[in-house]
């Protein structure tokens, strides 16, 4: 009994969270989907990507049911090096439909099997793992990433929330003036390095 609840209530979160990634795509340009935001070339296609390839590799070769489509297999050559960006001949269709693609596997496999399923994941220390490993670690990753975009996406346009349901209206003013409130409190806090002082 517990394991099935705990398997669905895995299961719906990591749904929702996926939707959430993919929407923080919405309503922007080529460029903005593919350009890098941070000093390590982090980039809103990019994540979808390389989640599209981490679940294809987990909740396929793990458990012996490789996803059909062309993602590299984790020990092929060069597999692991242009999964974070997409080139100029991959489109947004492509990958997203991409990603569509090995959700529908991955919950086919989670559908399938039982929590205690066993797996094998050849690149982690403790290779020997079940569905219920599996499943916390993508949730884990894909949590972790759609925090990544949630910050992209505020830095592009200033919108922010989970998805069109929950997003609140852009009030410039309130956000000015919220951040000021925490730029004082952060000047308070250490004087000495306030934006015009501080030497790092």
């Amino acid at each position: 009994m517990i394991d099935e609840f705990a398997k669905d209530y895995l299961h719906h979160e990591l749904r929702g969270v996926r939707e959430a990634l993919v929407w923080k795509l919405d309503g922007l340009s080529e460029y903005d989907i593919r350009r890098p935001l941070t000093a390590t070339g982090t980039n809103l296609l990019g994540l979808v990507k390389h989640k599209a390839y981490s679940e294809a590799r987990y909740f396929g070769e793990v458990f012996g049911r490789p996803f059909p489509g062309p993602i590299p297999r984790w020990n092929d050559a060069g597999a692991w090096e242009n999964e974070h960006w997409a080139t100029e001949h991959e489109t947004r269709a492509d990958i997203l439909g991409l990603y569509r693609s090995v959700c529908e596997h991955s919950d086919a496999t989670i559908n399938a099997l039982p929590i205690d399923a066993p797996g094998h994941v050849p690149w982690w220390p403790r290779p020997d793992v079940k569905l219920f490993n599996v499943m916390v670690h993508i949730l884990n990753d894909t949590t972790r990433h759609a925090g990544h975009a949630d910050i992209l996406r505020e830095q592009l346009d200033g919108r922010t929330g989970t998805t069109a349901a929950y997003e609140e209206a852009i009030d410039a003013a309130a956000r000015e003036a919220y951040c000021a409130k925490v730029e004082q409190a952060a000047t308070a806090a250490d004087p000495a390095c306030a934006p015009d002082r501080c030497s790092d």
